[in-house]
C-alpha cells in the first residue's frame, strides 16, 4: 500500500523541493518510452478541437437566469453527464417535450 503524498500546494518549500526533484535532473525526457496504445488514445481525445461559441442554428438563443432546486439540478446535470450532453440540451429537449404535450 503507497503512502498518500500530500498536494504540491500544501507543502513547504522544502518538501516540494524534495517532492519535485527528480525533474531538476537534465534529460529527463530521454528517460521516457513511447506511449502505449491507450496513453495515445487519450492523447488523441485530448487534443480534438471543439467547435467554438454557438452555432449558426442557436443564433436567435436567449439567455434566462431560472432558479431550479438543488436536488433537482443535480440529477439533471447526472443525467446530462451520463448522456453526453449539455445541461441546456437537456433543458431544451424536456421544455419542447412538455410543450409537445400540451399542444392540444
Amino acid at each position: 500500500m503507497s503512502k498518500e503524498r500530500k498536494k504540491y500546494w500544501n507543502m513547504t518549500g522544502n518538501e516540494l523541493a524534495e517532492a519535485t526533484k527528480e525533474f531538476d535532473q537534465e534529460g529527463a525526457a530521454e528517460t521516457f518510452g513511447p506511449m502505449t496504445p491507450r496513453a495515445e488514445a487519450a492523447w488523441r481525445k485530448a487534443r480534438r478541437k471543439r467547435p467554438r461559441g454557438r452555432s449558426r442554428v442557436d443564433r436567435g438563443v436567449k439567455v434566462v437566469s431560472v432558479g431550479i432546486a438543488a436536488g433537482l439540478l443535480q440529477r439533471a446535470d447526472h443525467l446530462a453527464r451520463k448522456r453526453g450532453i449539455t445541461r441546456a440540451k437537456l433543458v431544451e429537449e424536456g421544455l419542447k417535450s412538455v410543450l409537445a404535450k400540451n399542444r392540444a
